[in-house]
């Protein structure tokens, strides 16, 4: 074995996934493991090993390297059961790199200022109003409540019909799975619907996000658009897994703000639902922090560690609604792949907590929260409360 490799052994901790304690706790987890040093080996059966970076510095850092890239390899990671002539819409932005990203994001951006994103704003209110005006007071499942609501947003923001959106929300359900076969088996029906709402869009009047792309000088290819539509079913989840994530953060942990729903880059950074990045391919061998990584070697950037950096975030444990840093975090990650649609994520789930809390909800006693094992998600699966 050579030096360089000899020194992976030596710094890294080892984090098998496969283990239900590290899902059960990956603050703990990546905690410790960033205690130790910068970078963590994460393995599981069936899974080639992958390297993690677990401080901010160093997260932050690998972003913008281009000595990791986003490759095949990467994409290779995506269900292999689905149909090829769909492969290609599955290869969003965040996975291509060099001129090919920055031309296809320049040519969707326009449709993502926060600007838009204002202007979209009471819309997406009225939306979560209405949906939650439906609900009887009393107790309710609030992952349930949450799951919904950014697929209504999406869809308004597509300019989909609300008599055509049922098939959406059956989709969005079948993405929260992120694998299994009512997975595999939603993506061509994502697609078809997706060419129909873009072909749709050609000869409608609005200002929605397809129409605004579609008669955008020099925008996104047909394809390329219907790729967005993929991704911002994805991108969807968030809301949908940090909703939950942050009302519970808010009614079990001690916090003091006039307007806590207002403090969502806090609650992105201290219980943000994604827990590693998508893994990028060393191009090159590579030492972080006296770690040897080798020319091919998958890696990864643990969120929940970065975000949890006392080098970077005073007594991070604490979640603290008026961090005067909280948007450091690395929650939309950073760099060129700095996610396109933040400022609608962060305007979706500050109205959508607004919404809940004018509601009082309380916990059980005892709280009957569960979560899902997810090595890759922090996520309740489900979260009982009662509304007034």
């Amino acid at each position: 074995m050579s030096t360089f490799r000899k020194r992976e052994s030596m710094n890294a901790a080892e984090i098998d996934l496969s283990d239900p304690e590290s899902s059960r706790d990956p603050v703990a987890t990546y905690g410790a493991a960033r205690a130790r040093s910068a970078v963590a080996r994460l393995v599981a059966p069936g899974m080639p090993p992958m390297w993690a970076v677990t401080r901010h510095a160093e997260a932050r850092a690998l972003f913008t390297d281009p000595r990791f890239a986003l490759t095949d390899a990467t994409f290779a990671l995506l269900p292999t059961l689905v149909d090829a002539a769909y492969l290609p819409y599955l290869r969003t932005m965040q996975q291509m790199e060099g001129p090919a990203h920055a031309r296809l994001r320049r040519a969707v951006s326009p449709a993502f200022t926060p600007a838009r994103a204002a202007a979209f704003r009471p819309q997406a209110e009225a939306i979560v109003d209405a949906a939650l005006d439906r609900i009887e007071p009393g107790r309710i499942d609030l992952v349930e409540i949450a799951r919904p609501l950014p697929i209504e947003i999406i869809c308004a923001l597509l300019g989909v019909p609300e008599d055509d959106r049922r098939p959406w929300h059956e989709f969005g359900a079948a993405v929260a799975t992120g694998a299994g076969q009512a997975f595999v088996e939603a993506v061509p029906r994502i697609i078809d619907a997706a060419r129909a709402a873009v072909e749709a869009a050609r000869t409608r009047d609005g200002d929605d996000v397809l129409v605004t792309l579609v008669r955008t000088p020099d925008g996104p290819t047909a394809a390329e658009t219907v790729t967005l539509v993929w991704q911002l079913l994805l991108a969807g989840q968030v809301p949908a897994l940090l909703v939950p994530n942050a009302v519970h953060a808010l009614l079990t942990e001690p916090t003091r703000h006039p307007d806590p729903a207002a403090a969502v880059d806090e609650l992105v950074r201290w219980c943000g639902p994604q827990l590693l990045s998508l893994p990028r391919i060393a191009q090159e061998d590579v030492d972080i922090d006296g770690v040897g990584i080798a020319k091919g070697d998958m890696v990864s950037v643990s969120i929940v560690g970065a975000n949890r950096d006392p080098r970077v975030f005073d007594d991070p444990d604490a979640l603290t609604l008026d961090r005067p840093n909280a948007g450091a975090h690395l929650g939309f990650a950073h760099g060129p792949h700095f996610c396109l649609g933040a400022s609608l994520a962060r305007m979706q789930t500050e109205l959508t907590l607004r919404a809940i809390l004018r509601r009082n909800p309380r916990l059980p006693v005892p709280d009957e929260a569960t979560r899902r094992p997810d090595p890759g998600t922090w996520r309740l699966t489900t979260m009982p409360v009662e509304l007034s």
